[in-house]
């Protein structure tokens, strides 16, 4: 992978990690197009790990009332949030313990499974768009059924904060909630999977096929491009219909599996 694909692989998972359209099958579709055949998750989570780094500059005075309300060690709303937060990670971390090795194996596996995963994706917002409960708060039993979409979205094509928030919206959150909660669910199973492979090794030139001044450049590239993008869209996705979302990800999962079929 050069300096040069590099960035433009960490411009679309910066550009793609805020909208319900799936940023690791983007990834995928982008590593298509340029002809770059990787089947190790370093890449992956090293721009993931980016874009998490803006969404925390993006939140940062969410966080901090959420540190600020856990220091003052009794139960309060941001504890609870907090504690939601955990339910939230419980499958995720399930997903990440027994099956790390299968879900990185799905990562080189083409565009078949990114081309299902999409219209699945696809039809969860289609979905959120039909079925319309009367808005309510946040529950824990909310929390973690939206952290089982969470787990499941570990699939290429298969978007993250599309599962999340068609979820949450399924279940009645409040949009805003939902956007806020889904985005905030994420920051801790992704760096602490960068943390864990970081410290492992497994960024390493000979560990990862990719030298580390392009994984480097794909990490700058992710946040920057993430930073730039991450209010605005996250704005959107609170505020307009997931319908043309849906139709985004129904049409590019269509093209994904006649390409692999027919090539």
């Amino acid at each position: 992978m050069s300096i040069i694909e590099a960035i433009i692989l960490g411009i679309v998972q910066g550009l793609t990690e805020f909208l319900p359209v799936s940023s690791s099958g983007h990834l995928t579709i982008g590593k298509e197009i340029l002809g770059i055949e990787s089947n190790n998750l370093a890449f992956e989570v090293a721009v993931h790990a980016a874009t998490v780094l803006s969404t925390i500059v993006a939140f940062r005075k969410d966080i901090l009332s959420l540190v600020q309300g856990l220091f003052k060690f009794r139960f309060n709303k941001e504890t609870d949030y907090i504690f939601k937060i955990g339910l939230s990670m419980i499958p995720i971390f399930i997903v990440g313990f027994f099956l790390k090795d299968f879900v990185e194996s799905l990562f080189g596996s083409g565009l078949l499974i990114v081309g299902v995963s999409l219209l699945v994706t696809s039809s969860l917002l289609f979905l959120s768009h039909k079925i319309k409960p009367k808005e309510r708060e946040l529950k824990k039993s909310d929390a973690f059924i939206i952290g089982i979409s969470q787990a499941l979205a570990v699939l290429p094509g298969l978007s993250r904060s599309g599962a999340t928030i068609s979820t949450g919206l399924m279940l009645g959150v409040k949009r805003e909630e939902i956007a806020r909660f889904s985005f905030l669910m994420v920051l801790v199973p992704i760096l602490g999977e960068a943390t864990l492979e970081l410290f492992s090794g497994e960024f390493s030139s000979a560990s990862t096929g990719i030298d580390t001044l392009s994984l480097t450049a794909g990490f700058i590239a992710a946040f920057i491009s993430g930073l730039f993008a991450c209010k605005a869209m996250i704005a959107l996705v609170k505020k307009a219909k997931l319908t043309g979302f849906a139709i985004y990800c129904a049409l590019a999962g269509s093209v994904s599996i006649i390409y692999s079929l027919l090539f």
